[in-house]
């Protein structure tokens, strides 16, 4: 079963397909006004409106309600990312950091609230 996307639930489609666009330099795939994909090499960031899961009820995602995920992308370089990125964050959670495992990551919020790490694994 191949993994298809992870979609986020937001009010604000625009605003979190304009912030993904710079964080991965990938224009998105645009639909319809309620939805979007970054499409990517190994995986797809889908960003959908609320009115794309009403039919799900009071089961349906609700928009800033992140704490249990991290969108991840692999990048070359993370300082070098997050230079490029910061004057556009608000909240930058972790400065570059060499993990206990290797990786070298960054962490910050998306406009939404959701964690977003940047990585390098080991040479």
């Amino acid at each position: 079963m191949p993994f298809a996307s992870i979609r986020i639930i937001t009010d604000d489609v625009a605003r979190l397909v304009d912030f993904y666009e710079l964080v991965t330099r990938t224009e998105a795939v645009r639909p319809a006004p309620v939805f979007a994909e970054i499409r990517g090499s190994g995986a797809t960031l889908a960003i959908g409106a609320t009115a794309t899961v009403r039919m799900l009820g009071a089961a349906a995602p609700v928009p800033h309600a992140a704490g249990s995920i991290i969108i991840e992308f692999l990048v070359d370089d993370v300082d070098r990312e997050l230079e490029r990125l910061r004057p556009h964050l608000t909240d930058v959670v972790l400065e570059p950091t060499t993990m206990p495992w290797g990786n070298r990551s960054t962490l910050f919020r998306d406009p939404d609230g959701n964690l977003v790490n940047l990585f390098t694994r080991p040479v």
